[in-house]
């Protein structure tokens, strides 16, 4: 499951990259270890591209309570072994929580890696993944909703990201589940609000395992009290052997712009 992911690009690297606008007076706080209940980047289609800040944690509209719900699987309640061959129903689309959202309310989430654990020991045993070729900053395949709190009336924009069965690359942590990372010439297809369910449902797959690599890092990240670039500093060896690359450096370098621009 994708509980953790780090987003640390200046605002005007993530509005050329994804041809977007910010909207004015955004809540933005780079980070290295954002967290089910903090607030990360989402893009939205409402006549333009629009980034915006959000909570880390679908509420759906119906829901009396706060339900951070940071994960929307694929297959719904099926496959509930996680078999990395499941090639059936993608049944996301008959979920309570998702069936609106999946249809009228899909976002990009924008990341520049994320934090898996192993599948039994969890964040105990941590690694940082990421897009090789510095494909930074990216986006998870999202889906959003609005729930009103129903104490002060105060509307929350809560998003999941959506994750699917292990490729080759993920079963190397171990794990088995993957978040859905959206190819870039996807992405604008992803924010139709025309786009035919099953269209939809087919980008429901795991990224291609040879565009993936990982590197474990300290489990101090399991607290989403702490932040920063010591993070991610590497205690080991990538999971893909490459020559040229220091994502840790890469990420310290790139961290913690800011940018007050307003459309």
């Amino acid at each position: 499951m994708c509980g953790r992911y780090i987003l640390v690009q200046k605002l005007e690297v993530i509005e050329q990259r994804f041809n977007a606008r910010t909207i004015e007076n955004i809540n933005y706080s780079p980070s290295y270890n954002i967290s089910p209940g903090k607030k990360g980047l989402i893009i939205i289609n409402e006549s333009v591209k629009k980034i915006e800040s959000a909570i880390f944690g679908l509420t759906p509209h119906w829901s009396k309570k706060p339900m951070y719900l940071f994960n929307a699987r694929a297959e719904g309640d099926r496959n509930q072994e996680n078999d990395s061959n499941y090639r059936g129903a993608k049944e996301i689309i008959l979920k309570p929580a998702f069936r609106k959202s999946i249809r009228h309310k899909r976002c990009l989430v924008i990341a520049d890696a994320f934090i898996e654990g192993t599948t039994q020991e969890g964040l105990s045993k941590p690694y940082v993944v990421f897009l090789r070729n510095k494909q930074r900053p990216f986006a998870f395949a999202g889906i959003y909703d609005d729930w009103e709190n129903p104490q002060t009336g105060q509307i929350i924009r809560g998003y999941s990201i959506i994750t699917t069965v292990a490729n080759e690359f993920m079963k190397k942590i171990p794990h088995n589940r993957c978040p859905v990372i959206l190819k870039p010439a996807d992405e604008d297809k992803w924010l139709n609000p025309s786009l035919a369910l099953t269209d939809v449902t087919d980008m429901l797959e795991a990224p291609d395992s040879n565009t993936l690599n990982a590197y474990p890092v300290s489990p101090n990240i399991k607290n989403p009290n702490l932040d920063g670039p010591d993070l991610i500093q590497p205690i080991g060896d990538f999971l893909v052997c490459e020559t040229d690359i220091n994502v840790h450096e890469t990420l310290k370098r790139q961290g913690f712009g800011r940018n007050h621009r307003n459309f």
